[in-house]
């Protein structure tokens, strides 16, 4: 028994090493902590809930496989959610042209009591409809809230473009809904001083 012992300690083979164990509880309180956030923008970018907890289990799946490698960099979260977007950009490629858009067959009738609802489903449509990497500027934006430069960084493309790409999606959402583009009550309509 000395002898394996002892040859597994100097050819590193046997059992898991001290760290695997802290890896895995590391691996299981991201998911705790981040799989609501990662389903929220997972939902805008699919626009399907099944499509969603699919996206969100392949992107954890995936950072499963190589989270001695996530956990080691400075922002695990920004690798993770870089996994999401860009299993989001290959579904939506291989998507694009095969599934049929639905044009509101599941809506609620005017006046309903739930027009928010409706309100919401309007809204992840139009978004459904931005073009790819600007539904995720606008997501990454209002969904995770990060800065230019985060997003920048997670999409590999600079700063400027990302502001353009907002200001774009912005664009187009507000042109969807004139009567929701208003200034937000939270946000003050005059500049900070």
């Amino acid at each position: 028994m000395e002898l394996a012992t002892e040859h597994d300690a100097r050819t590193g083979h046997g059992g898991p090493t001290p760290t695997e164990p802290e890896s895995e509880d590391d691996f299981h309180g991201f998911v705790v902590a981040r799989s609501a956030v990662l389903f929220r923008g997972a939902l805008v970018l699919t626009g399907n809930r099944e499509a969603a907890e699919d996206l969100v289990q392949e992107t954890l799946e995936r950072a499963c496989r190589k989270w001695r490698t996530i956990a080691a960099k400075d922002a695990p979260d920004a690798y993770v959610r870089r996994i999401m977007v860009n299993l989001a950009n290959d579904r939506w490629r291989r998507f694009r042209r095969t599934v049929p858009h639905r044009d509101g067959a599941d809506r609620a009738a005017p006046g309903d009591q739930y027009g928010q609802v409706d309100t919401r489903d309007q809204l992840v449509r139009a978004l459904q409809a931005l073009p790819m990497r600007m539904r995720t500027v606008v997501v990454l934006r209002y969904f995770h809230d990060l800065s230019d430069d985060e997003i920048a960084a997670d999409l590999r493309i600079s700063p400027s473009t990302v502001r353009s790409q907002l200001a774009r999606g912005i664009g187009k959402l507000r042109s969807q809904f004139p009567a929701l583009s208003g200034p937000s009550p939270q946000q003050p309509t005059e500049g900070i001083r």
